[in-house]
């Protein structure tokens, strides 16, 4: 590559000097000297794509690059890298993963933090990784090249993470709080103690961060509320919610409320107000793990807090009022939480992605353009149970089957509409046994599309699907909606902010839709509002333990986040 001529450095903008612009020539002539066609094509490819605002800009034109090299061409890459090496163990399956993927494993061995990998840690990514299908798997060790460079270049032009580092730290913090007794087992659902130990936890990171009221409201929600500088300008209202499924990850949700207290927390350093208040707010529960209530924080700042939720019991037998009352809320105070939309200038949501849309293109960022409207049931189907060695095939009211044709049924109906998602993820039989045939099933329908329209035309077909199904095995299926959401379309301006913030970063603008639902999609019934995604490690894996992001990623988003709140 030709380095540029020190005359040229204005072009090169801001962040690379000529000395360093020589640095990241040799960096690519090294890694792909073996990869002749490869080195070129990153060669022209960076050139074309000065000047660079960031690094991150860099590492995002380095991805971009190789994810469009045809893909032999992706290969010869990806075989002139050197081995990762480890322990015995490890390089024993190493050279399986070799065997069967014909390029060495590629694992940036630093971290999502920069503080390196255990050997459990590396053994546990290669056992991953070992069984992903060859395009995936193309794909992660790509990304991990790019990661390889982006802790280059921290060292090459002297820069560190360090809100993104802070961000970091903060969720691991919150993370030890945990239902579970295994510690490694992350579940928090509405007021446990974990629960409660969470909401006070961000209490005072929000005090910490320079908030200047903070206080928990009477459904768990935890506010903070940053001042601006013109009382009566609308505020603008962030957040997101800070309960987790069962055996989940760190960051969905929670990297909506600390990416804005990153924010407020910069802004209070530097002794600054914006003309308008931010108002952080930590839902406190939108997954419906505990009880069949789902978005109960953000609900109650809609005025949509359903009275009858109260007298749902857990499995426990506890119900939410007893609950409520036990952590010290004020049931009565309920319906003062609603908020007034013409004091709000709207809503944003800072999310992890939970998919595998952004990785898959090398972008940090993504600017969601709307939500998909969900509707989710409880189901239950009665058969008869019976011995399973006396009762013939031709005599069975098997519920346990009924429900086989019903989890076909509702993918068959989704499959019938581009976008439309239908999920059976929760499936129990009571007191089953190995030698009863199955007389009662539980189950749960999620049926989600980005028009609601779509939506309800599946959930049409699933519903008369299942009256034929009753017919034919002589069982009885009842279905309960316990939540419906609607399309939630980002507001148009907001959306504009989102995408000058992220080209203000030196970064492409990407537009996706959300299929996971959020709590902006019930804001979204009061005020305006738009969501920005960032991007998850290992293809965007979410509702898991291996749910993740860099430190860079998080220092990205919020800087996009400051640039919005400070752009409005």
């Amino acid at each position: 590559m030709t380095a540029p001529e020190p005359d040229s450095t204005t072009h090169l903008g801001d962040l690379l000097k000529v000395d360093q612009w020589q640095a990241l020539c040799t960096y690519v002539a090294q890694r792909f000297h073996k990869a002749p066609e490869v080195m070129v094509a990153v060669e022209h490819g960076l050139l074309g794509a000065r000047p660079f605002k960031s690094s991150n800009a860099i590492v995002c034109a380095f991805e971009t690059i190789l994810l469009a090299l045809p893909q032999e061409q992706q290969l010869g890459a990806l075989r002139a890298h050197p081995t990762t090496m480890g322990d015995a163990d490890f390089n024993q399956m190493a050279k399986q993963y070799e065997q069967r993927f014909g390029w060495p494993f590629i694992l940036c061995q630093q971290g999502p933090r920069r503080l390196g990998l255990s050997a459990k840690a590396m053994q546990a990514n290669l056992s991953r990784r070992i069984h992903l299908p060859l395009e995936r798997e193309l794909h992660e060790s790509i990304q991990q090249m790019a990661r390889e460079l982006q802790c280059w270049l921290d060292t090459c032009l002297s820069i560190t993470p360090v809100v993104g580092d802070q961000v970091w730290d903060w969720q691991e913090r919150l993370a030890s709080h945990t239902d579970s007794t295994d510690a490694d087992i992350l579940t928090v659902t509405y007021l446990t103690p974990a629960h409660r130990a969470c909401a006070q936890e961000i209490a005072a990171r929000m005090r910490e961060c320079g908030c200047d009221e903070v206080h928990i409201d009477a459904v768990g929600n935890v506010v903070g509320l940053y001042n601006g500088h013109s009382p009566n300008a609308p505020r603008i209202m962030t957040g997101s919610h800070y309960d987790t499924v069962r055996n989940g990850g760190k960051y969905d949700g929670r990297l909506g409320i600390f990416v804005p207290l990153a924010c407020i927390a910069q802004l209070h350093q530097a002794t600054r107000r914006l003309s308008h208040a931010i108002e952080v707010v930590a839902f406190a529960e939108e997954e419906g793990q505990r009880y069949k209530a789902t978005f109960l924080g953000s609900a109650a700042l809609t005025g949509e807090f359903n009275e009858a939720w109260l007298d749902q019991a857990d499995a426990s037998g506890i119900s939410m009022r007893q609950a409520m009352l036990e952590a010290g809320l004020d049931i009565s105070e309920i319906p003062l939480i609603k908020r007034d939309p013409t004091k709000y200038r709207g809503f944003i949501e800072v999310h992890i992605e939970q998919g595998p849309v952004l990785a898959a293109r090398g972008l940090p960022l993504g600017v969601v353009t709307s939500i998909n409207g969900s509707v989710r049931f409880v189901g239950q189907i009665q058969g008869l149970a019976s011995h399973a060695g006396t009762t013939p095939m031709s005599q069975r009211t098997d519920a346990a089957v009924a429900v086989a044709e019903v989890i076909l049924l509702a993918e068959q109906a989704a499959c019938q509409h581009p976008d439309a998602v239908a999920t059976v993820g929760q499936l129990q039989v009571p007191n089953g046994s190995i030698n009863v045939v199955p007389g009662q099933c539980h189950f749960s329908l999620d049926v989600r599309a980005p028009i609601d329209a779509v939506r309800d035309a599946v959930i049409a077909r699933i519903l008369a699907g299942i009256e034929s199904i009753q017919t034919k095995r002589g069982v009885r299926i009842s279905l309960e909606q316990v939540m419906q959401a609607a399309a939630a379309p980002s507001d148009p301006d907001l959306q504009q902010c989102w995408e000058n913030a992220v080209t203000a970063l030196g970064l492409p603008v990407f537009r996706l839709p959300s299929g996971a639902g959020h709590d902006a999609m019930k804001l979204h019934t009061l005020m305006p509002q738009a969501m920005l995604f960032v991007r998850g490690e290992h293809q965007g894996i979410s509702h898991n333990p291996l749910e993740s992001t860099t430190s860079h990623d998080m220092d990205v988003a919020v800087s996009a986040t400051l640039h919005l709140l400070e752009n409005l």
